[in-house]
């Protein structure tokens, strides 16, 4: 019996010391330079339908169910989404909009884990006639997903989807 309370009191001490050390937050983004003008990357980005165009979900499970409320482009504009195993369910909300320049949004996902993510589509002139678009999200690590975080990293599980999706938008608007 000794020998049982001393290996779940040691369980319990590499749980706490493991959730000491594990990282509370993540921010990952990626960028990408488009050939066209900072209004015309902004009015496309904007638009919660647009972005389906260029998603890298949406090519995941083109068969996802969808639905949006709200006006699409203004604050308060949501997209719901449930799909494959590979995309999940969840829902983004416009939350903020600076016009020309940024586009904040709120991800919360329901399956396969909940949790919730800010986002980001930043775009920025950067040569004559061209745009940098910045695409990001971040949040917070909670127990006991935090622990997980230690074994996996949060930039290579998405980081790679971003910049299929960023090729994407470059692709459709350089057309």
């Amino acid at each position: 019996m000794t020998t049982l309370l001393y290996i779940v009191l040691g369980l319990i001490v590499l749980i706490a010391i493991l959730a000491l050390l594990a990282p509370k937050n993540y921010d990952v983004s990626r960028s990408i330079e488009i050939n066209r003008p900072k209004a015309d990357v902004f009015e496309y980005i904007k638009y919660l339908k647009k972005q389906q165009e260029w998603s890298p979900w949406a090519k995941k499970d083109p068969m996802m169910n969808k639905k949006f409320t709200g006006v699409d482009g203004e604050v308060g504009a949501i997209s719901y989404w449930n799909g494959n195993k590979d995309v999940g369910e969840g829902e983004q909300e416009i939350t903020k909009i600076v016009d020309g320049e940024r586009v904040e949004g709120e991800l919360r996902f329901l399956k396969p884990f909940k949790s919730t993510s800010d986002s980001y589509l930043d775009v920025a002139e950067s040569g004559k006639g061209k745009t940098k678009v910045t695409w990001g999200f971040k949040g917070n690590n909670k127990f006991p997903m935090s622990i997980m975080m230690l074994f996996m990293s949060m930039d290579k599980a998405v980081g790679k989807d971003f910049e299929e999706g960023l090729q994407s938008l470059k692709s459709i608007l350089e057309k």
